[in-house]
C-alpha cells in the first residue's frame, strides 16, 4: 500500500506553504489572454477494450516498411528476423541503448561479447574488434579520427583524410561533424566513369592520415582495384575499408589486402530497420590502432598476484 493518496487537504496545504489559495494563481504570470478559460473538449472516459479498439483503427492508417518497396539500402535493409531471435534479444539483459560495458554483468554476457568480438575479428581479417559503435556512419566517422590520433603520435603527417567521393550522403554528414570540430581536413577520391575507384586520385592521399573506400562501393560494385591501394599510400597512411558485413561471407577479407581498420554497419546480420532506431556499427583495426580506438572490448585480464 502506499503511505499516502493525493487528497484535498494536502493540496490545500501545500498551497498555503507556497503563499497561495488556488491552483490558479500558480499560472498567474500568464497572461490571461493565452490562458484557457474552460476545460479542453476531452471525450468522455474509455474502457481499456475501447481504447485499444481506436488504437487499433488508427494505427490502420499507417503504411508498415513491409507495405512498400525501399530502394535507399546504402547500408540499412529489411531482413526476416526469426520470432526466436526476436524474443531473445527483446530480453531486458540484452536490449539497450547502450553497449553494456560494466564489468559486473553477468558472465553469460561477457562471453557472448567476446564471440561477437572474435567472429568480427576473423571476418574482416584483423586481430581486433570492439564491442560494436552506434551505427556504420558513426564507426567510419570513428575510423578517421582515430587515424589522425594515432598518425599525429608520429608528428609526420597533416590532419587530411581522404574519401570516395560515393559514399552515401548521411556517412558524408557524420564524417563532417566529427571531422570539423577536431581539425581535420576531407578530401575525396574520383572514380571513373564505371564506378570504380580511379587509382590515380589515389596516389594523392600518399602522406595523408588516411583513406576511406567501400567494398562493395554504394554502386554495388565490387572493386578489385582496392586491393592496389594500400601498395599505393604507403605504410605510413593508413586504409580504411567500409564493408556490407554479409559480403564478406563471399569477398576477401579487408585485413588481407592491407587495412588497417575495417567498418561497417552491423544491421544486415539480421536487425529490423527500427526507422533509425537502435543498430550497431562493427569496427576492427590492427594492433597499432589498439590503444588509441574508439568503444570498449572483452579481454582476459592476468591479476598481479
Amino acid at each position: 500500500m502506499v503511505d499516502q493518496l493525493p487528497n484535498r487537504g494536502l493540496e490545500l496545504e501545500m498551497l498555503e506553504e507556497m503563499g497561495f489559495t488556488s491552483i490558479d494563481d500558480l499560472f498567474s504570470d500568464l497572461p490571461e489572454h493565452v490562458r484557457m478559460q474552460e476545460p479542453l473538449p476531452l471525450p468522455p472516459p474509455q474502457s481499456e477494450e475501447e481504447i485499444i479498439a481506436d488504437a487499433k483503427r488508427l494505427l490502420g492508417a499507417n503504411r508498415a516498411m513491409g507495405d512498400v518497396v525501399s530502394f535507399l539500402g546504402a547500408g540499412i535493409y529489411r531482413n526476416y528476423v526469426p520470432s526466436s531471435v526476436f524474443q531473445l534479444v527483446t530480453r531486458g539483459e540484452f536490449l539497450t541503448s547502450y553497449t553494456p560495458y560494466q564489468p559486473e554483468v553477468s558472465q553469460g554476457m561477457l562471453q557472448a561479447m567476446w564471440e561477437f568480438q572474435t567472429l568480427i575479428s576473423e571476418l574482416v581479417g584483423l586481430p581486433i574488434a570492439n564491442l560494436s559503435l552506434y551505427d556504420g556512419s558513426t564507426a567510419a566517422a570513428e575510423a578517421l579520427t582515430c587515424v589522425v590520433r594515432v598518425h599525429n603520435r608520429k608528428a609526420t603527417q597533416k590532419d587530411t583524410v581522404y574519401v570516395s567521393e560515393l559514399v552515401p550522403p548521411d556517412r558524408k554528414s557524420v564524417m563532417h561533424n566529427y571531422c570539423q570540430g577536431a581539425g581535420i581536413t576531407i578530401k575525396y577520391l574520383k572514380h571513373n566513369p564505371d564506378g570504380t575507384l580511379d587509382l590515380t586520385s589515389v596516389s594523392d592521399a600518399a602522406g595523408s592520415c588516411g583513406v576511406y573506400v567501400e567494398q562493395p562501393n554504394p554502386l554495388g560494385i565490387l572493386d578489385g582495384g582496392l586491393t592496389q591501394i594500400k601498395e599505393i599510400i604507403g605504410e605510413h597512411t593508413a586504409l580504411i575499408v567500409g564493408v556490407q558485413p554479409v559480403s564478406l561471407g563471399l569477398v576477401e577479407a579487408p585485413g588481407n589486402y592491407g587495412a588497417d581498420i575495417v567498418v561497417g554497419e552491423g544491421q544486415p546480420f539480421g536487425s529490423p530497420p527500427t526507422g533509425g532506431g537502435p543498430i550497431y556499427g562493427i569496427f576492427a583495426c590492427s594492433k597499432p590502432y589498439l590503444r588509441l580506438m574508439p568503444g570498449r572490448i572483452v579481454g582476459r585480464s592476468i591479476d598481479v598476484d
